[in-house]
């Protein structure tokens, strides 16, 4: 299953960059995996459960668990089947410039299938704030002077996400009270108590908030801006009815429990009614349509959240009958607005004699949404009204449903009107491309409701795992004359009243005042909390840096510092060893202690910024001499180089600095108050290793690490614990330098005064001649060319990169590995980039940094996968890959080199990406207008 969810993510890259010069090739071929997903959905009915766990980190619980039951079934077939034919409806909406819309809708279907297929509730997280980011990317995706679409996208991502987290909060207290994450053990054994009240409140906050529920509604009708099979998908069969998903979900066990049942049922019903309501108001269609979708998932609330049988038969059958219906009139309003340019009833005139063929799917579609039989929306109303049928207090839900029903009719007449009404002189013709998709999703609800025996079979093992209310009920078309039909013919008859009384004008009434309005709430929550904000900031962001570190070291000494002195100071804890502390174990110790004390001194009293820099250095050479006396190679190699890119890298700055520091501003008292601060600090850094040092209760972690290292037949342990042992923190720390990279970037390329300048199209006419040494002419980057230091550069560029290659593969059994390999290519790099600027490095850069970065991190993640593959083997399990190379004869490679590999890639295209955009802001000013900036594009 999780191979399902990779071949999502594989299409969504592959198909658009193979096939993005044929969109509706591309996006008929893209459909093909939701479509597959829906066949091997429909294969699963009536076959029972299939499980299966992909592990990550078994000690620390990381694992991917999925299964697929009954309900999962019954939204595959939504979410494949409707995505299915969304994507080809794509192909002919869309132009091919969106081709990366088809991708992203791809992915997005990836992101639900996961979601759906999820058997714990971290993982279920995950792939829920996946839908989110799609939806987000869907939403505002780049349209010229469309700030709107930019403001809902935003609006979606925040309201969603913000009550993610309080869900992600409600899975950690229901997680913990059960003592385990699978869903299929929670269910199976719920917790109770406080935890579990706590813990279904803000779950169903979450819950609510994704589909829409009020008053966190706002958000659906503000991404009707997004373009029309983004609406369809995502906002009618997929997204929205995730937090339906998870009510049903969760329903089993947490039905019983306090809080559950009133909130969900107020909450659903609230949304059914107003949303109805609001709905029958509406001249635009797309917004008709989003608040009839608010108001029916309402209704999916009330069904799937209360608990018993019938009202789960009824809700997984309007679940599927509602993607049925919804999803076709999203994509006729599309269809209609392609034709005539515009979907507001008001203006609409003669669609229906223009798209006839389109008129009969949109109103096949209307016929299921408002239970006309013998749709598939019918038989589930008719499921719906039986569950509460039973007097008490259900029959206060009872009139609720039946109300919104009415509602329902009388804005799916409103939709019907406003859209075909009138008649028109023009010629007939049906964009196919656009109707067919209409024809088919129509027809599968009208032939849906036909064999209400295989919707019994699909949906029954569900809803026997919830309390039986009506044994024998199952679904059908036909039950005699009881309440249920009776209650439709009441919902017909009053919503064709409520239609003639307020639904028949265009442009319609506006909505009363006490109607809630959820955009206003938003601004306001929004504006709320930016200005608190910016009041926070203004009073805690003044601008010092000195101030900023020195509040961060006044709360170290109060907090941790304090305690250690307290401790001391009691006596508590281990006394120092026999022998106690050494001054130092060689000579060389104490020179280098000294150099480092003189230097970090020095550095202080400096007043010109290059000799504090150099000081600064000076320093660190110091700590990595001392590094080494101490059999510690590894560590040394990897300071040194690090050292010196630093070093560089602060020349490179200080070329837009004064040369000097500015003479001292503050007063004696701040002046003494920072020494005490800095003596302080540093008595405690100090402090706190010695005691840390001379306090080992148990036996030291290295020889353990040793006897792995000997039995994995590695030399060196340090490689060893970064590619194989600790692998997970390697990969963890490599994805915070990617994020580090781009954010830098970010920063300097997107910054105040920042600017692009194109690139001539014919050559600078005024270019230079090429230089005998380097490939590119440019400004070196410190000003002044020097002959020497080109043929430098040019000649030891590709010995260091040899020498990079070598630290790489020496890593196994010698100081080297990956990450000090990449630190040394990147040096290389600097050599080049010196005497000649971003035009020599943009030259000598094979791709871009950018590439490496991604690519290096792909490389490393693919690496960890491939352990799945292995028997019983979890992610970056490492093995070796062995055979017979001619002239090298056996071979044995172990697979952590290729994540090595990735590390090696990553962190080189973390130097070149910050030499690049440190480049694109230090030469920016100096270069002339429409100057030739391959280093922009490198970045």
């Amino acid at each position: 299953m999780l191979a399902l969810v990779g071949i999502y993510a594989v299409v969504a890259i592959g198909v658009p960059w193979a096939l993005g010069r044929y969109r509706r090739v591309m996006a008929c071929t893209a459909a093909l995996v939701p479509a597959a997903t829906a066949v091997w959905a429909a294969t699963r009915v009536g076959r029972g459960e299939l499980s299966t766990r992909a592990v990550w980190s078994a000690d620390l619980g990381l694992v991917f668990d999925f299964r697929v039951d009954a309900l999962a079934v019954v939204m595959l077939l939504l979410v494949g089947g409707v995505g299915a034919v969304v994507l080809c409806y794509a192909g002919w909406y869309f132009a091919r410039s969106e081709r990366l819309m088809i991708g992203t809708l791809v992915a997005f279907a990836g992101a639900m299938t996961g979601l759906v297929l999820a058997d714990n509730l971290l993982v279920l997280y995950v792939f829920w704030e996946l839908t989110t980011l799609s939806s987000f990317v869907l939403i505002g995706h780049p349209r010229p002077d469309r700030k709107a679409d930019r403001r809902a996208a935003t609006q979606a991502l925040l309201t969603t996400t913000a009550f993610g987290l309080v869900m992600l909060a409600g899975f950690v207290v229901l997680g913990q009270a059960a003592g385990t994450y699978r869903i299929s053990e929670l269910v199976a054994d719920p917790p109770g108590g406080a935890p579990a009240r706590t813990g279904v409140v803000l779950v169903l906050l979450g819950a609510f908030a994704k589909s829409a529920q009020m008053p966190l509604h706002g958000w659906l009708p503000a991404a009707m801006v997004a373009p029309t099979p983004v609406s369809a998908y995502l906002h009618a069969a997929a997204m929205v009815k995730a937090g339906v998903y998870l009510v049903a979900r969760l329903a089993p066990a947490f039905a019983g429990v306090g809080p559950w049942r009133p909130l969900v049922l107020a909450v659903g019903l609230l949304s059914l009614l107003v949303g109805g309501v609001i709905a029958l108001r509406q001249d635009d269609l797309k917004r008709l349509l989003a608040y009839g979708t608010i108001s029916q998932l309402g209704f999916l609330m009330v069904l799937l959240g209360n608990g018993t049988r019938t009202a789960a038969l009824a809700g997984t059958a309007l679940l599927l009958a509602h993607g049925l219906f919804k999803a076709p009139l999203f994509l006729t309003v599309g269809a209609v607005e392609q034709e005539t340019g515009t979907r507001r009833a008001d203006r609409l005139i003669g669609a229906g004699r223009r798209l006839p063929v389109l008129a009969i799917a949109a109103a096949a579609a209307i016929a299921s949404m408002i239970g006309i039989p013998p749709f598939l929306g019918f038989v589930a109303k008719e499921a719906a009204f039986e569950a509460f049928a039973h007097g008490g207090p259900d029959i206060a839900v009872l009139a609720g449903i039946v109300a919104g029903s009415a509602l329902t009719v009388a804005y799916g007449a409103r939709f019907l009107h406003g859209a075909f009404r009138g008649g028109t002189d023009e010629e007939a013709g049906d964009p196919w491309g656009l109707v067919v998709p209409v024809v088919i999703l129509s027809a599968a609800g009208f032939g849906a409701g036909l064999v209400p025996g295989a919707l019994q079979e699909l949906t029954g093992p569900y809803a026997g795992t919830l309390r039986a209310d009506e044994p024998g009920y199952e679904l059908a078309l036909w039950h005699g004359l009881g309440l249920p039909i009776w209650m439709t013919a009441v919902a017909l008859v009053a919503g064709a009243g409520l239609y003639a009384a307020f639904g028949r004008t265009f442009p319609g009434r506006s909505a009363r005042p006490w109607l809630p309005d959820a955009q206003r709430g938003y601004d306001a929550v929004v504006g709320g909390t930016m200005d608190g904000a910016h009041a926070v900031t203004r009073r805690l962001q003044i601008g010092s840096l000195p101030v900023y570190l020195g509040v961060i070291a006044l709360t170290v000494l109060a907090v941790p510092g304090t305690a250690l002195v307290a401790g001391l100071l009691r006596g508590t804890g281990p006394g120092p060893p026999a022998g106690g502390p050494r001054a130092w174990d060689d000579p060389a110790q104490l020179v280098l202690a000294a150099v480092v004390i003189v230097c970090a001194l020095a550095a202080v009293r400096a007043r010109g910024r290059l000799s504090a820099v150099v000081l600064l250095s000076g320093a660190g050479y110091g700590m990595t001499g001392l590094f080494a006396t101490y059999g510690a190679p590894d560590l040394a190699l990897t300071l040194v180089v690090v050292e010196t890119l630093t070093l560089f890298m602060l020349v490179l700055v200080l070329r837009r600095l004064p040369e000097r520091f500015p003479p001292r501003l503050r007063k004696a008292p701040a002046r003494i108050a920072t020494a005490v601060i800095s003596l302080c600090m540093g008595g405690f850094a100090g402090l706190f290793l010695m005691v840390a040092a001379l306090s080992r209760s148990t036996e030291p972690v290295g020889p353990g690490y040793t006897r792995l290292a000997a039995e994995e037949g590695t030399k060196n342990v340090v490689n060893l614990i970064l590619v194989d042992l600790r692998a997970l923190d390697t990969l963890g720390e490599i994805t915070v330098l990617a994020a580090t990279a781009m954010g830098v970037a970010s920063l300097v390329l997107t910054g105040p005064g920042t600017r692009r300048r194109p690139r001539p199209r014919g050559g600078d006419a005024g270019e230079a001649p090429r230089s005998r040494w380097l490939a590119a002419p440019g400004r070196p980057p410190l000003g002044g060319s020097s002959v020497l230091l080109e043929a430098v550069a040019r000649l030891l560029t590709p010995t260091i990169l040899v020498f990079s290659v070598y630290l790489f593969f020496a890593g196994h059994g010698r100081p080297g590995g990956g990450f000090v390999g990449g630190l040394v290519a990147g040096m290389a790099y600097v050599l080049r980039y010196l005497p000649g600027g971003r035009r020599e490095l943009a030259t000598a850069l094979p791709v871009r940094p950018g590439v490496l970065l991604g690519g290096g991190l792909g490389l490393a993640v693919a690496t960890g996968a491939a352990g799945w593959a292995l028997p019983g083997g979890e992610f970056l399990t490492s093995d070796k890959l062995a055979g017979t190379v001619p002239v090298l004869g056996h071979v044995e490679i172990p697979t952590n080199l290729f994540f090595d590999a990735g590390v090696y890639l990553l962190v080189l295209g973390l130097v070149l990406m910050i030499l690049t955009t440190l480049g694109a802001s230090l030469e920016e000013p100096d270069e002339p207008e429409g100057a030739d900036v391959p280093g922009e594009e490198a970045a």
